[in-house]
């Protein structure tokens, strides 16, 4: 049976998921917007890190988002920064797809990351890593573009936002150009177990015409 299609990204107060120029991925203003996961146990061992980091329940939401996850799907905009940022052994672990007009051959890393390159649209690089994932969910890593045209074609079955404590002013706003004529969201959780995130989770449904 195929898994769920997901995304999970961290998300400041004023809406935005990352800076306006992708040389500032890494810098400080996204650095605050990723504090809370930074000193977690298992983020920090996922990216060898060093320290003991901090368990609970942030780190169980963590260890969850990963271990569900059997491909990764993402926009090339996003694979071009993290190509400059990543270690050796990205923190992914399984197939990521990228989907670009870029022809390239598998980027294998360490860790059981392989980077293939989809160059017929994000429906193909979905049904690629679906068949790649097996019975374990599609994570739509990003970046806020790819996650929108996912949600306007109705590829996303659920998400979840770690809303931090923190103002941008400007960057690149999550839900930037959707169709809100097409999707309508259900919660389904909100947790807030330390002063670092809350998070908060929807499944996607199609919006119904009116009657």
């Amino acid at each position: 049976m195929a898994g769920t299609v997901f995304f999970s990204v961290s998300m400041s107060l004023d809406g935005f998921i990352a800076p306006e120029s992708p040389e500032a991925l890494m810098g400080k203003q996204w650095m605050e917007l990723q504090a809370w996961a930074f000193r977690l146990r298992y983020f920090r061992d996922s990216l060898k890190l060093g320290g003991r980091g901090e368990e609970g329940r942030d780190n169980d939401i963590v260890r969850a988002t990963f271990e569900r996850t059997g491909a990764n799907v993402m926009g090339k905009r996003m694979f071009d920064a993290g190509e400059r940022s990543w270690p050796d052994e990205p923190p992914f672990h399984s197939p990521v797809f990228v989907v670009t007009h870029e022809t390239r051959e598998p980027w294998e890393r360490l860790g059981g990351t392989t980077f293939h390159f989809v160059n017929d649209g994000i429906e193909a690089a979905i049904e690629r890593a679906r068949a790649a994932a097996g019975e374990q969910d599609v994570r739509v890593s990003g970046g806020g573009e790819t996650i929108v045209q996912c949600l306007n074609a109705g590829l996303i079955d659920e998400f979840t936002i770690a809303l931090a404590p923190v103002l941008f002013g400007k960057g690149v706003r999550l839900f930037e150009g959707v169709d809100d004529s097409r999707v309508a969201l259900k919660q389904v959780s909100s947790e807030s177990s330390t002063p670092h995130a809350t998070h908060l989770t929807y499944t996607v449904q199609g919006r119904r015409a009116p009657i």
